[in-house]
C-alpha cells in the first residue's frame, strides 16, 4: 500500500492514495481559523469507522441477513500531551434492515471490532474501545 502526501500552503496538504484518489487535509490556520479538510486524526478516526462498517455490512450479507443501511458514529477523546494518541473511543452502529437478528448484528460486530478491523486493532494498542448498536427494522 502507498500514499503520497503533498503540502500546498499554510496547514494544507493534499493527499493521494495508491489507487490514485485524492482528498485535502489540514489544521486550522489564519484568523478565521478554518479548516481546508478533514485533520489526520480525523481521518484515522473516519477510517475507524469505514474499516468497521465495512466488516459488518459484509459480515451480515454472508449470512443473509437483509441489511439495507448501516452508521458508525464515532466519539472519540485523545490524550492530553503529545503525542495525543486516541485514549478512548466509542462506536454507535446504527443497522437498518429487515427482520434483522439481533444476535447476528452483535457478532458481526464483535468480530470486527475484534478480529478483522485493522485500524481498531491499532488503535485498541493506546485507546479503549467499547461499542453499542441499534437495529431498525424496515419490515
Amino acid at each position: 500500500m502507498k500514499a503520497r502526501i503533498k503540502w500546498v500552503e499554510d496547514r494544507t496538504f493534499v493527499g493521494e492514495s495508491g489507487s490514485g484518489h485524492k482528498l485535502v487535509l489540514g489544521t486550522a490556520h489564519g484568523a478565521e481559523g478554518q479548516t481546508p479538510g478533514p485533520s489526520p486524526m480525523e481521518l484515522v478516526l473516519i477510517g475507524t469507522g469505514g474499516c468497521s462498517a465495512f466488516d459488518v455490512v459484509h459480515i451480515l450479507e454472508k449470512g443473509r441477513e437483509a441489511i439495507e443501511d448501516c452508521v458508525v458514529e464515532l466519539d472519540a477523546e485523545r490524550a492530553d500531551t503529545e503525542p495525543k494518541v486516541f485514549t478512548r473511543i466509542h462506536m454507535h452502529f446504527v443497522v437498518k434492515g429487515r427482520n434483522l437478528a439481533p444476535a447476528k448484528v452483535e457478532r458481526a460486530i464483535n468480530l470486527s471490532i475484534e478480529k478483522y478491523c485493522s485500524a481498531s486493532a491499532m488503535l485498541a494498542k493506546t485507546a479503549a474501545i467499547t461499542h453499542d448498536f441499534e437495529i431498525v427494522d424496515t419490515a
